[in-house]
């Protein structure tokens, strides 16, 4: 029997290349300190706008076009937009003193919870992978009708963890179960 290498897709670079551990992002050590300086850098910056949310006083009543920024993490862009089209009314003290009532800004946008939470790593799902809890590969062609080969493409595709003892190949029967649900052969 032929072991099938799984190819994963680089976070950084987008290369296709073979990891060495199931939890591999990155094809090279280069790839993987880019990946570390964005995470710090975009650490640092989450720092610094909490500093700078957390000097302006709960009881202020009109922001800057910086503090509206940093409270509630809207663009700057989006703020001025808004501005124009008279969406966010604003006064205008001179040169770089515009001031935006915060009353308004509440109700058009909810406090910044946490804008870098899009970085989360995935939640990882735990598996049994004894045989009891699992199908064996002709198990899953004889049960579903389909050939051995369409099994091992759609384990590859579906990223479903195998196991191998022996001759035999397991899979486990609840995600194999998901992904052939309403497609059990009429002999079974």
């Amino acid at each position: 029997m032929t072991t099938t290498k799984i190819q994963k897709q680089c976070a950084i670079c987008g290369k296709s290349f073979t990891p060495k551990t199931v939890n591999s992002i990155h094809c090279s050590r280069n790839c993987t300190n880019i990946a570390y300086r964005k995470r710090k850098a975009q650490l640092k910056k989450k720092e610094q706008l909490e500093a700078i949310a957390n000097k302006i006083p709960d009881n202020r009543k009109y922001l800057s076009v910086r503090e509206a920024i940093n409270l509630f993490g809207v663009t700057k862009s989006t703020l001025y937009r808004h501005i124009r089209q008279g969406t966010i009314p604003a006064i205008n003290l001179g040169t770089r003193l515009i001031r935006i009532d915060r009353s308004i800004l509440e109700k058009m946008f909810s406090f910044r919870k946490d804008t870098f939470e899009e970085n989360k790593s995935p939640t990882v799902k735990l598996y049994r992978l004894e045989p009891e809890d699992c199908y064996t590969i002709g198990e899953i062609s004889k049960k579903f009708g389909i050939s051995d080969s369409s099994v091992y493409k759609h384990i590859r595709k579906f990223s479903i963890p195998i196991r191998q003892i022996g001759k035999y190949v397991y899979a486990p029967k609840s995600e194999i179960d998901n992904i052939y649900k309403g497609k059990k052969n009429s002999s079974s």
